[in-house]
This record gives C-alpha cells, structure tokens and sequence, in this order.
C-alpha cells in the first residue's frame, strides 16, 4: 500500500510521515532535502537554479514511486511526484523563475513518467496558511530556508489548493492551522481516525 503526506514547505508533512510510520509501522520515505545539491544555490537564485533542482527532484521521486510499487510493505511517502509537476515547476514558470523551453521539456518528462506511475492508495494533505508555515520554518531553522519569498509560497498554496480541488484519488484533508498533532495526541488521533475510516472503514476503539 501506498500512502502519501503532501503539503506546502513547512505545513510539517515530514513530522507527521514519520508519526504516522511509527503508529501503524509503515515504512517511511522522506524528501531527498538534506543532502540536495541544488537546494541551497536554488533559494539564493531561483531563475538560474529552477530548472535543475525540479529535475532532481523528479527524478528521485519517480525512483521512488518504482521502488514503493515493487514494495510488499506499506510506505508512507513525504511529498510525492504529483507535486513536483503539478505545483512546485508550474509556479516558478509562472512566476518568471523557469523558462518556457525548460518548463516544456520537464513537462514532457514527467507525463512520459506518468505512463507508468499511479495514484497513492491514499494522499493526506495538510492545509496551511502562509503565516503559519512561515513560523514552521522559522522554527525549524534551515539557513537556506530564511530567504524564501512569501510570494513564492503564496503561489503554492494556490497551487496547491487548485490541485486538490480536482484530485481524483482517495483523499485526507487536515487543518494545520487547527490540528497540532505533534504536540496534541487528540488532534493525532482524530487523524489515525480518519486514516482508518478511509483505509479500513471503521473507527478502531481508543487504546488503552
């Protein structure tokens, strides 16, 4: 089974992969972030860098989506493909930062990826404002991360709203303005709650 965890920078998709993984022993999968070559030069330089650091995620990301389809465990993935292509290098093209031949060429890449690749069993998003986000990643404090313009991750919650909107496959919608499930075990629970009623069809009674 594949589940998937989505959401704008800082929404806190990684906290509640791995949270969840350890909950129901799901085998985790997070975002090649740490050891990206690219990350750091692209907030410094999003129009030279934007082309290069949307192709490395594709395709580690479609690595990925091979890997978890050949999987026998159950992986819970920290922001899959679709956002790649559907949020991330649609909104930098927009925004100026990735030329037309660019965004063309990844375009073609990604639906020739797409022949092969499925939707999630089930895809969790986690909504967020743009202040809230902002205070996440002030929290978390990655260098690299405190120049990130907020018309940037405006543009992605746009995105991203759009996308989900229209989203065809089985879905979770969490508040993360509303739901600290990182330090509030009955905003979690109300979560696993909802991951077993999608996945099993039931409410399972509250541990002891």
């Amino acid at each position: 089974m594949h589940i998937a965890v989505a959401g704008n920078i800082g929404s806190g998709k990684t906290t509640l992969t791995k949270m969840l993984a350890k909950r129901y022993k799901w085998t985790p999968r997070f975002e090649p972030v740490d050891n990206n070559p690219y990350l750091e030069d692209f907030y410094k330089d999003m129009a030279r860098w934007s082309f290069n650091l949307q192709v490395y995620f594709l395709n580690k990301r479609f690595k990925e989506v091979v890997e978890i389809s050949k999987s026998k465990d159950t992986i819970i993935q920290d922001r899959t493909i679709f956002e790649d292509a559907k949020i991330f290098a649609p909104n930098l093209h927009d925004m100026g930062m990735m030329s037309d031949r660019d965004f063309q060429n990844y375009s073609d890449l990604f639906d020739l990826m797409m022949s092969i690749v499925g939707l999630p069993d089930l895809m969790i998003y986690i909504r967020s404002s743009i202040p809230n986000l902002i205070a996440q990643i002030a929290k978390r404090g990655r260098d690299y991360e405190q120049s990130i313009r907020i018309d940037y991750l405006e543009g992605l919650n746009k995105r991203y709203e759009d996308w989900i909107r229209t989203y065809p496959g089985h879905l979770i919608i969490i508040e993360g303005d509303h739901t600290k499930f990182e330090n509030n075990l009955q905003d979690f629970q109300k979560i696993t709650d909802m991951i077993d009623a999608k996945l099993y069809g039931f409410f399972p009674m509250d541990e002891k």
